[in-house]
């Protein structure tokens, strides 16, 4: 991902002007202009850290003078206590920077943890875990990005860029077999080149759905570890597999060992707990 991209430090602006309004009124008004301090990012809790870079873009934006220096890089296992980075320079800006960098490390890092507890619990299957688009407005790409830095994969990224229809699309086009159709005969239109995926409820329309021929993937949804297993031993890699709906750390291993390609989980960006991590600041006046 691009920390310093146009997109992200206009998001970052955005954010800040959030946060700040016509300004900082409590620092502004107890600290002296110019007053210079030393910040220290601690991780407060075990897990995978995610957003120094993006730390360092915040900063950046906020005060190209401060001096920030990183210890760990994102995607390292790191144990409570660890200091992650120090910054120096205006206490102004770094009590600005404080609770907009925490609020993304901390979120980030929570999403990168769970996602690497989630693969942890797959590991001996070829099973590969993959994030939803139920992340949070605004954040998807940097939410997406923490999934891939805890070890996980991006399934689409939006509306966009793969087809997936769901059993909204199926009920209202009349039947899977009429959804596919009507895709490919869209997509040759269009001169676009998309994978299609289809969420199938049943053996019936896991059936329809591969012998269309049409399809890249199919969608088991809310299938029991042994439904998924029947439909996985069914489909014998016609075609990707992936499982969704309610799969949780209890049973995760046992959909992974039904033999499916894919195992997505909308939890890992929708219900996550954030990392605790601290950023104190002191005054370096003697």
């Amino acid at each position: 991902m691009d920390f310093n991209s146009p997109e992200l430090i206009a998001f970052i602006k955005t954010c800040i002007q959030e946060d700040c309004g016509d300004g900082d009124h409590s620092s502004l008004a107890s600290i002296p202009a110019g007053t210079q301090g030393h910040s220290r990012l601690l991780l407060k809790e075990t897990g995978v850290i995610a957003g120094m870079e993006l730390a360092q873009t915040i900063l950046n934006v906020i005060d190209p003078s401060i001096v920030f220096t990183p210890y760990h890089r994102d995607g390292e296992h790191l144990t409570k206590g660890t200091l992650l980075a120090e910054a120096k320079g205006s206490v102004h800006s770094l009590l600005l920077a404080e609770r907009l960098l925490l609020n993304f490390m901390q979120r980030l890092s929570g999403i990168a943890t769970q996602t690497a507890e989630m693969v942890k619990l797959t590991e001996g299957y070829k099973a590969k875990i993959l994030d939803t688009r139920k992340t949070t407005p605004g954040l998807r790409l940097l939410e997406k990005w923490a999934v891939k830095t805890g070890g996980g994969e991006n399934h689409r990224i939006g509306l966009y860029d793969m087809i997936m229809l769901k059993d909204n699309h199926v009920d209202c086009s009349g039947g899977i077999t009429s959804a596919v159709n009507r895709t490919v005969d869209y997509l040759q239109k269009h001169n676009k080149s998309l994978k299609i995926e289809v969420e199938t409820r049943n053996m019936d329309e896991v059936r329809e759905a591969l012998e269309i021929g049409k399809v890249d993937r199919i969608m088991l949804d809310n299938f029991t570890p042994d439904a998924c297993k029947e439909a996985v031993e069914w489909i014998a890699g016609r075609c990707e597999t992936e499982a969704s709906g309610g799969i949780h750390t209890g049973n995760l291993r046992e959909y992974a060992a039904t033999g499916v390609d894919y195992i997505s989980l909308g939890a890992l960006t929708h219900s996550v707990k954030s990392l605790d991590i601290s950023m104190k600041t002191k005054s370096m006046i003697a």
